[in-house]
This record gives structure tokens, C-alpha cells and sequence, in this order.
């Protein structure tokens, strides 16, 4: 372990998901100073990506190393602080039969990795045609599923990630874990000292007001935002979007749902069963997202106010509309309300980034990088941290550390090659509807 005691400081810079899961794993691991700062007044932060109904908790990936975390974040997803908040519903993944030739392969791959594991094996079902998938999935039995071919793996499901967020609050703050919120928490930089040799040392973070927080240890999890206290990541981190919108259903039309499956056409776009307290039907069409590059740095961060992202790009709800038109046609004209843009930590490979900023004396570490699927792992995220503590000064896991080389292209093209992306990536301010604020 880095030369840190359970009684030194800790600062988390982040509220977030990967700020929470960390603070409640450093508490269990028997550190007693922690301090989580966090600029909005409340938890789950609304800047945050998980600040939401729900969100997909699928095992299956391309890539073998994803799934084996993700199987190990599922069982702990049925432990008691998380279990209220899982639903393993299953997991609907398909094409329809306009789809490219890029989501048909990517959704075979998908198809191998469920049906090759031991785990998902036992719980998965092909499915082909409109009969073979309302056999399984009633509830879409009035869509036409045109052309529609793919899966059911009932060992995925969702969790509803606001409650999570807020659970894990409430358990972290009983273990003596500090929230310290708002204007008291809005963090402005991160205190260095001159480290010698080795280079600087952070010694504590300054508030915007002007208050410092001494610390031995900082952890920055800020999300989308994490370019602006490690401007050093701008390159290698990019702040990306994608939108989400949702149909008011009413209390029969809810309950008729209760229980489906995540229901996700790789072409068009996902959604999940109603949520039980609002009736809400959560819809995220797919593409490449959206990116805000300042024109004179070249860096993309969030937009400064959460009201510029409070609408759906128009092709986005072309797609929300052709996907209710498949599966739920008797929702398909009602209105989508409190759309948002999701802003997200996006790296060009999906790979997290969770290592030691480099030449600062083990002294900060960086948790960023979720790429889009980063809630699933809530549960066991913040193991990573102790984890990189035992571990000494190297990230052991080579694909989570730091990487100095710039990015190759423009923002416009960054995540091109990731196999789950449709389309190409679009600025913020070419979408943005008209006389909207920038």
C-alpha cells in the first residue's frame, strides 16, 4: 500500500457514482477521515450521468475481461445496501431489419459472449421474428417488430441508479463519511507543493469561496467535468452526450408493462419497464453522441448550465418514435417529456481511467472515464481505489492507466471505433434548438 494511514485525509472531489461507491469502499476498508465535496445541493448530483430512472446492467461485452467485472458487480448488486435497487428483468437485444451491417455484427458478438459464459448461458434465448420474441416478450405483442432478430438474457436487467446514488449516500454518511455540498463543497482546484524530484505534491483542495481542505489523498470523480481539475486528461477524456426522453404512462398502461425486459434495438435505441412511482417510460435513442468542443482549446467539456441540455435532438427523436412504432405503436404520437442530453467521461476505447496522476507523488488519483457503461459497476467501483492503494504505485490493470499520448483527429471523431457506436459523433451547438444559450 502507498504510504497513506486509515486516519490521513481523504478527499473525493465528485458526488457522482464513482465518487459514492469509492467513499463507502474506502470507509469499509477502515478509513475514518474521508470527505466527499460535491457542488450541488443535494445527492444524487443533477450534473450526474447516474442522476436518473434507471440504467442498463448487462453482463455481455465483446470483450471477456467487462463481462467477468460486470458478472462480479451483478452479485453484488443482490447484496443488501444495492438489492432494492436491481431488477433483473432481463435484457432484449436485437436489430431491427433496417439495421447496418456494423449493429448486426455487433449484436453477434454480443449473442457469443451471453451464450459462450457459464454464468448467462443457462438464460439465454434466440429469438427470430415477431413470434418467436413476444412468445417471451408479450408486452410487445401490438408492434410490429419489423425485421426484428437478436436474444433474451434474462440474467441482465437494470437498476434504478437515483435511488442507488442515494442508498449508498445515506450508508456511507452512517459509516462517518463527511458530505459537504454546495457552495462548500464546489471544488475550484487541487493544492500542490513542491515535491522535489518526483514533482509536485497535493496537499489539499480550495473551494471556489476559499476554503482548503487539507488532505493526503485526493480521488477526483467529476464526471464529465473531470478536464477542469486535471486539464492534463483533455486529451485522453472527452465530455460526451447522449439524450434520453420519456412517455408519460398511466397507471394501467404502467402496470401492463411491469416486469418486461430492457428492450434495446442496437439501430434505434433502448428502453426499460415503467418506473412504479412515476409511470415514466424511459427512452435513449442510439448514435455516436454529441461533444461541445470550445473552438479555441479544442476541449469538450459540459455545457455550464444543466438548461442547455434539456431537449432531444430532432434525429434522436425520429429514432425514439420509429422504436415506439415497433414495439409499442399505441405510445407512439405522445409527447416526450424532460428530455436532457446525459453528459458522460468518454475515452476513445470505452476503458475506464482509474490511476495516479502522474508526478504527483501517489498523492491524486483520477476515476473517470465511463464511457457509457460505468453505473453497472456501482456497486463495486470504488474497489478499484483500495484496490490501486494495495497495489502501490502502478495501476496493475494496464488498460486503466494513465495515457499520456494525445488523441489522434478531432473530437468529431473521437470513439469512432467503438463497435456499439452508430453514426458519426455531432457538436452540441449544431444541434442546440434555435436561440438556445451556449
Amino acid at each position: 500500500m502507498m504510504d497513506i494511514s486509515k486516519s490521513d485525509p481523504v478527499v473525493i472531489v465528485g458526488g457522482g457514482a464513482f465518487g459514492l461507491s469509492t467513499a463507502l469502499h474506502l470507509s469499509r476498508a477502515g478509513f475514518h477521515n474521508v470527505t466527499v465535496l460535491e457542488k450541488d445541493t443535494q445527492i444524487p448530483p443533477r450534473s450526474s450521468a447516474a442522476n436518473d430512472l434507471n440504467k442498463i446492467v448487462r453482463a455481455e461485452y465483446e470483450d471477456p475481461f467487462y463481462t467477468d467485472l460486470t458478472i462480479k458487480a451483478i452479485a453484488a448488486w443482490k447484496t443488501s445496501v444495492f438489492a432494492p435497487h436491481f431488477h433483473q428483468t432481463g435484457f432484449l437485444h436485437c436489430v431491427s431489419g433496417a439495421a447496418p451491417d456494423k449493429a448486426r455484427a455487433t449484436l453477434d458478438r454480443f449473442q457469443a459472449s451471453a451464450e459462450q459464459h457459464p454464468a448467462m448461458r443457462p438464460h439465454v434465448v434466440r429469438l427470430d421474428g415477431k413470434a418467436a420474441i413476444t412468445e417471451h416478450v408479450w408486452q410487445l405483442q401490438s408492434g410490429t417488430l419489423e425485421g426484428w432478430r437478436g436474444y433474451l438474457n434474462r440474467y441482465d436487467g437494470y437498476a434504478h441508479s437515483a435511488d442507488a446514488l442515494v442508498a449508498v449516500h445515506r450508508e456511507a454518511s452512517a459509516r462517518g463519511v463527511r458530505f459537504l455540498l454546495g457552495e462548500e463543497g464546489d471544488v475550484g482546484g487541487i493544492i500542490y507543493e513542491d515535491g522535489g524530484p518526483a514533482g509536485r505534491v497535493a496537499v489539499g483542495v480550495r473551494t471556489r469561496s476559499g476554503r482548503v481542505h487539507k488532505a493526503r489523498l485526493v480521488v477526483v470523480a467529476a464526471g464529465a467535468s473531470v478536464a477542469k481539475l486535471i486539464p492534463e486528461l483533455a486529451s485522453r477524456v472527452v465530455a460526451k452526450a447522449w439524450s434520453v426522453a420519456h412517455v408519460q404512462l398511466t397507471d394501467d398502461e404502467a402496470s401492463a408493462l411491469r416486469g418486461m425486459p430492457v428492450t434495446y434495438a442496437r439501430d434505434l435505441g433502448f428502453f426499460f419497464e415503467p418506473d412504479p412511482k412515476t409511470k415514466l417510460l424511459k427512452f435513449c435513442p442510439m448514435g455516436a453522441g454529441y461533444v461541445n468542443t470550445d473552438k479555441t482549446s479544442g476541449v469538450s467539456l459540459p455545457p455550464q448550465s444543466l438548461e442547455e441540455s434539456g431537449f432531444m435532438p430532432a434525429d434522436d427523436e425520429d429514432k425514439v418514435r420509429t422504436l415506439l412504432d415497433h414495439t409499442l405503436p399505441w405510445a407512439r404520437d405522445r409527447p416526450l417529456v424532460n428530455p436532457a442530453l446525459c453528459w458522460i467521461a468518454d475515452t476513445s476505447g470505452s476503458d475506464y481511467t482509474i490511476d495516479y496522476v502522474p508526478k504527483t507523488g501517489s498523492s491524486v488519483i483520477v476515476m473517470t472515464g465511463d464511457s457509457g457503461h460505468g453505473f453497472k459497476m456501482f456497486p463495486i467501483a470504488g474497489s478499484w481505489v483500495t484496490d490501486l492503494l494495495e497495489a502501490g504505485a502502478e495501476q496493475p490493470i494496464a488498460r486503466w492507466r494513465w495515457k499520456s499520448a494525445p488523441r489522434d483527429g478531432a473530437s468529431g471523431d473521437w470513439g469512432a471505433d467503438v463497435s456499439w457506436r452508430l453514426g458519426e459523433t455531432k457538436e452540441f451547438r449544431d444541434v442546440k434548438p434555435p436561440g438556445a444559450k451556449l
